[in-house]
């Protein structure tokens, strides 16, 4: 289903949307939730550079924050889940790249390539929508409804990354 065109100006300057929109990252013509994933790398950076403990509260934060801000920003458009809110795209692909935190990854495996795998997986997952993900995705409204999808995977492509890791150390 299409969604329908949005004023740039609108999402540009509204605070929520901005957010909920990556920024301006959903307002990519073609492909927006991979645009959206491509501003989630800073946010990974950033998170997997942090002692665990500020680690989960930056999570929970960015999970909180999303839910509020997808359903907030759906809301006020009158459009559930439109393609252009990618803000659950940014967080799921944070979790995506848990795996990569120095403790975790592998001495060889350079940074670089496990963003570049956690990318793809992510992508992957967030497109296919395997089972459980595309019943939560039909099933859960709002702004968990939006989020939640995007959030578990998330946790696939975590889980395939740090398998690989395991293989791979």
């Amino acid at each position: 289903m299409k969604n329908p065109p949005l004023p740039t100006r609108l999402i540009l300057f509204t605070p929520v949307h901005l957010l909920a929109f990556g920024f301006g990252a959903g307002l990519a013509p073609r492909a927006p939730g991979t645009v959206g994933t491509l501003v989630g790398i800073p946010f990974a950076l950033a998170v997997i550079a942090m002692p665990p403990l500020q680690m989960v509260v930056a999570l929970a934060f960015l999970i909180g924050a999303g839910i509020y801000l997808c359903g907030e920003s759906a809301r006020l458009l009158g459009v559930h889940d439109h393609g252009g809110i990618v803000f659950d795209e940014i967080v799921g692909y944070v979790i995506a790249c848990l795996p990569l935190m120095p403790i975790l990854r592998p001495e060889g495996l350079s940074l670089v390539v496990g963003l570049l795998l956690a990318f793809g997986l992510f992508r992957f997952f967030d497109i296919v929508k395997p089972w459980p993900i595309r019943w939560l995705d039909r099933h859960v409204h709002g702004g968990l409804g939006i989020m939640v999808d995007d959030l578990l995977a998330g946790v696939f492509a975590a889980v395939i990354l740090y398998v690989g890791n395991l293989a791979y150390s």
